[in-house]
């Protein structure tokens, strides 16, 4: 089995809730492994975000829709960091001696931003896949969804390398402004 994070959006944002209702009930059945699953709308209220609109939390550990990866990522995607590597990318990223790993690690968050666009709802689903053919007939071939998937731990490496890079750039930031304002 193939542990993985899957991303998926529709036309109507009404399938997405279909969606959960028809992975959930795989899951029961035990055709998936899920591990956590969210409904998820992109929302502009003056900074883009995800209002999280339904959440499971498949182990039992009752993590919240804040906990665990998809609350991660969700918050990198809406994040300072995010919008900072949107609005700055260019200079910041033709700057940086971690060039590759900055545009390595926003790979997933831009996918989530651009599949899932703003006013947009879509499913996030983590499983564990032995056949993907369950989950596409479910989500493609039933109710038109586009699904990307992605290893589960890849993304845990992108989220651990936005996550220093984050911490750096506080760092740095921190050092600039002492230099610039001495007591």
């Amino acid at each position: 089995m193939t542990k993985r994070v899957i991303v998926v959006n529709f036309e109507v944002s009404s399938q997405a809730y279909q969606a959960f209702s028809n992975v959930k009930k795989a899951h029961i059945e035990r055709k998936i492994k899920g591990e956590q699953m969210a409904v998820v709308t992109h929302k502009n209220e003056g900074t883009h975000h995800f209002k999280v609109e339904d959440f499971i939390d498949f182990t039992g550990t009752n993590k919240t829709s804040r906990g665990g990866m998809i609350g991660m990522l969700l918050g990198i995607v809406a994040g300072p960091l995010a919008m900072m590597l949107g609005w700055f990318g260019g200079s910041m990223i033709g700057a940086s001696q971690d060039a590759q790993e900055i545009k390595r690690a926003n790979t997933i968050f831009e996918l989530l931003s651009r599949e899932i666009g703003e006013g947009d709802t879509g499913l996030i689903v983590i499983a564990e896949e032995e056949d993907n053919r369950v989950l596409n007939q479910l989500l493609t071939y039933d109710l038109a969804g586009r699904i990307h998937r992605f290893d589960y731990e890849e993304v845990e490496a992108e989220l651990k390398t936005v996550k220093d890079i984050e911490e750096t750039t506080k760092e740095n930031a921190k050092k600039v402004w002492e230099a610039n304002h001495p007591e």
